[in-house]
């Protein structure tokens, strides 16, 4: 017995590693963000008086999360001035995206979006894409700078800082706006502007760390240079060493290599799996962005939003992907995403039978807790899945495609979620939010049959 005690506290030691413990605050750095230029946001252009057409267009920011694969070579490969000789190549960009995150969230503070929305949206697109590149640059770094036997670590760690910034960013934000309301139930500017400003401040916290932690001493990977010198070969009728060919065989190597072997790995099959990573978060991403305004069409007060679905929320968020971990052990991927599709698309239903029952706080605690178990649940088993996926030699830019995959239909149907909502109303929205799961069952159940090579598919039948 207390030899297995001292096993376990010193597979705990593994917490105090400085890069584990600079990955929380990284962690926080990556998702204080997210909600600023979404959900929060959306708070504040209703109380603004925007309308749910408008607010719904307005969530297509969130889009640049689902380009980043587009620049995510350049941020694999390419040195920035100055700065990369500076800090190296991650912390390079983790810097100047931090400042650039943090100079347009002041941007955001001191803007009236019912005086000047487009300048809003214009701060809140840098925020998007700042925050973006952020994370293709933090995914390269945490696989980069710990050993394997660290990595788990490192994930539970950036997770633990995520959650707590999008708590900050959520029900903080909240929270503060609500305590400098001169006048609680009408709009007041002035309080929205202090909570931004205090979430652009908080970005040091990223900031620092990136100044602080070291640089990984990881060149770029071998099969990259390899596909660089056989286009240089290809490229034999320009000058092997001349600069067009350098560039040609750089270009291949960062931009192209990744996604060929994506594709030559699973031959026509990658198009199923594609199509899977496309859809399966499709009908949480939907209804999250009419969530806040429903919040505040119901009647429910900054603060009760904030108590109920940004902390408790997240923290039931956290307990689902812990059992959707456990799930994982011992059932299998592709058992725990069935599970967490049907658990997401069936709690929607929850928000249906809660809009009818107007302001019900009660309801509001159920709902939550089921809605949010669900998503950790099916979170858990997703991001299992796609890092299953991305082969070690081209982990940051494969990482970015798929997760960029992930949001671009979910957040483009998301856009038109307001006029929606106006045309028929909360009850047939969150209905609609369910049948879109429908077909990411038939997704799963056709993935999970395929048998693909070194993966742990976990098949349905």
């Amino acid at each position: 017995m207390k030899s297995a005690a001292c096993g376990w506290l010193h597979a705990l030691r593994i917490y105090t590693h400085p890069r584990v413990l600079g990955m929380l605050m990284l962690g926080f750095s990556a998702g204080l963000p997210l909600l600023l230029v979404l959900g929060t946001l959306s708070f504040w252009l209703r109380e603004a008086g925007i309308d749910r057409t408008t607010i719904g267009h307005l969530s297509w920011v969130g889009l640049a999360y689902g380009f980043k694969w587009a620049w995510a070579p350049l941020v694999d490969r390419m040195p920035l001035p100055l700065l990369t000789r500076w800090l190296g190549r991650r912390r390079a960009w983790l810097f100047l995206s931090q400042l650039l995150i943090g100079g347009a969230l002041i941007g955001m503070a001191n803007t009236d979006p019912a005086g000047d929305l487009s300048r809003v949206v214009i701060f809140a697109l840098t925020v998007a894409f700042a925050s973006a590149t952020q994370d293709i640059a933090l995914d390269a770094y945490r696989i980069e700078a710990v050993a394997l036997r660290l990595q788990g670590a490192m994930a539970a760690t950036y997770q633990a800082g995520y959650r707590l910034a999008m708590i900050l960013a959520s029900a903080g934000v909240l929270w503060i706006a609500a305590a400098f309301d001169a006048s609680p139930g009408e709009y007041s500017a002035s309080s929205w502007q202090i909570a931004y400003l205090f979430m652009a401040g908080c970005m040091l916290i990223g900031v620092i760390t990136t100044l602080i932690i070291r640089e990984p001493d990881v060149p770029v990977g071998q099969s990259a240079i390899e596909d660089e010198i056989q286009v240089k070969v290809a490229l034999a009728g320009l000058h092997p060493d001349g600069l067009p060919a350098r560039l040609l065989a750089w270009l291949y190597g960062a931009m192209i290599a990744p996604f060929r072997d994506f594709i030559v790995r699973y031959s026509y099959h990658a198009l199923l799996i594609l199509a899977l990573i496309a859809v399966y978060r499709i009908s949480d991403v939907v209804m999250g962005i009419m969530s806040n305004p429903f919040y505040v069409d119901m009647g429910y007060t900054k603060d009760e939003v904030a108590t109920i679905s940004k902390v408790y929320g997240v923290l039931m968020t956290i307990l689902g992907a812990g059992i959707g971990g456990v799930l994982i052990a011992k059932t299998g991927v592709i058992r725990t995403l069935f599970l967490g599709a049907v658990l997401s698309a069936a709690t929607n239903l929850l928000f249906v039978w809660l809009a009818g029952r107007g302001h019900d706080v009660s309801g509001l605690i159920f709902t939550i807790s089921a809605d949010n178990l669900s998503a950790g649940i099916a979170s858990a088993a997703f991001v299992t899945y796609l890092s299953g996926l991305t082969h070690t030699a081209y982990s940051a830019t494969q990482y970015a495609l798929f997760s960029s995959i992930m949001l671009l239909l979910p957040k483009f149907i998301a856009g038109f979620s307001g006029e929606f909502v106006d045309a028929y109303g909360y009850a047939a929205f969150f209905t609609g939010t369910a049948l879109l799961g429908v077909p990411v069952l038939v997704l799963v159940w056709k993935v999970g049959r395929i048998d693909l090579a070194g993966s742990d598919t976990n098949s349905l039948t």
